[in-house]
């Protein structure tokens, strides 16, 4: 009995001190866990965003009508992902912020590049230096201070220009105001002379009596082949009036008609809109479900 008393004691024992221990063991210090907010900038209050470089054209961006666009180099509708990107510099947090007492060891004297975001107040300007050659991030300076932050940033800045147009062949706009397409100038529906329409209660109709649609399949067909498509590639063009392509037309509920030219079917399916100068690359087979809307075109025989 007396054996197990000791046994219990010494158990005891060492809770209690196993506790204190605990209790009483130095803390973590707070400053090596503490992370700086980049800034207090908000990403809905920017009207204008400029990449610049040393040796190339500055990439700049404006917000138009509540989308960016692109200046330059091109003007254009702007990817609006690449754009949001390139702005999340803002909310970005580090655990290293350093005086900006000597830009040249950061490599802050002749920057990489400098990204200035404009709001209502100021434009507020971010220099991109030099890489710690232990964590592999880059110094980045702002506001008078200096913060080591993930590569993706500068990366984000310095897409190329042309990566960053929007690869969608419509407006985002547009693309909720679709109220059916005229296909009729194409080589295939020329004959019938094809159109499909969306009446206002959200019923498709199709200007051939063979055509038995099912109304999931067509508006699968549009959501996933116009709301939601977007090409490989773009290029910019000047457009010909000289030359005549198979075209066809997307109709608004605004009672306006985007035209677009097919220019190509194969390797590539590239459909031209001249009305912004850009030729879309597609993959063929994306391209032809584009322009041959599942309407289930029923045989005389049948």
């Amino acid at each position: 009995m007396k054996k197990r008393w000791l046994l219990n004691l010494l158990l005891l024992a060492l809770v209690v001190g196993i506790a204190l221990f605990l209790h009483f063991r130095p803390k973590p210090d707070d400053q090596s866990a503490k992370e700086y907010e980049i800034s207090s900038l908000k990403m809905a209050g920017f009207s204008a965003a400029k990449v610049e470089f040393p040796a190339q054209a500055p990439v700049a961006f404006e917000k138009v009508d509540g989308f960016w666009r692109m200046v330059a180099p091109y003007q254009s509708r702007a990817d609006q992902m690449s754009v949001q990107r390139i702005l999340s510099i803002i909310a970005a947090k580090t655990k290293v912020k350093l005086p900006a007492n000597d830009l040249a060891k950061y490599g802050l004297d002749n920057p990489l590049l400098k990204l200035k975001l404009t709001d209502a107040s100021a434009t507020h300007e971010f220099a991109f230096g030099t890489y710690n050659p232990v964590t592999e991030e880059q110094y980045v300076g702002f506001n008078n201070a200096v913060y080591l932050l993930p590569g993706s940033y500068s990366e984000a800045a310095s897409t190329q220009a042309i990566e960053m147009v929007d690869k969608r062949p419509l407006t985002q706009i547009e693309a909720k105001q679709i109220s059916g397409l005229d296909l009729g100038r194409l080589e295939q529906w020329e004959e019938i002379r094809l159109n499909v329409d969306v009446s206002d209660q959200g019923k498709w109709l199709v200007s051939t009596p063979k055509a038995k649609p099912t109304q999931n399949e067509m508006n699968e067909w549009l959501e996933f082949s116009w709301k939601q498509s977007q090409a490989t590639s773009v290029e910019f063009y000047t457009p010909d009036r000289k030359v005549t392509y198979p075209s066809f037309e997307v109709k608004l509920k605004n009672g306006k008609k985007v035209h677009f030219d097919k220019m190509q079917e194969s390797p590539e399916y590239l459909l031209a809109r001249p009305d912004e100068g850009i030729i879309y690359h597609f993959p063929n087979d994306v391209g032809f479900t584009m322009t041959n809307p599942p309407i289930n075109l029923q045989d005389d025989a049948k």
